[in-house]
């Protein structure tokens, strides 16, 4: 029962903590560009990798927390199927170079702070 507890209090966060991010990140940029999924899903991809990093090489989150942060936090507030669907979107608006950077950046970038969220884990 405690883990459904906690699977749950972190997807109600990271459901939240992404509605509200990319609200943001939407008024700033505009919506011609995905942009708000695109900040979710880079900076998805950095808490990962921090808190993999925290829990296999530095042994810092019990199993407890590991499925609080990652699984149920970082599997609400990251959304590969938005990103899906947005891109889709850019494709059917002809926009085929922005449907391929969509993809792209978000693979590559997402990636790449995945790699640096170990990395700032591993310093701690």
């Amino acid at each position: 029962m405690d883990k459904i507890l906690y699977l749950s209090l972190g997807g109600i966060v990271g459901t939240l903590a992404r509605y509200g991010l990319a609200g943001v990140v939407y008024r700033f940029f505009g919506t011609s560009f995905p942009f708000g999924t695109f900040a979710v899903n880079i900076l998805g991809c950095l808490l990962v990798g921090f808190f993999a990093s925290l829990s296999d090489k530095k042994f810092l989150l019990d199993p407890n927390t590991r499925l609080l942060l990652m699984v149920g936090f970082c599997g609400a507030f990251t959304t590969f199927s938005t990103l899906i669907l947005e891109t889709d979107h850019l494709l059917k608006d002809g926009e085929m170079i922005k449907a391929f950077l969509n993809i792209l950046l978000s693979v590559v970038v997402g990636f790449i702070v995945f790699r640096v969220g170990i990395f700032l884990g591993k310093i701690i």
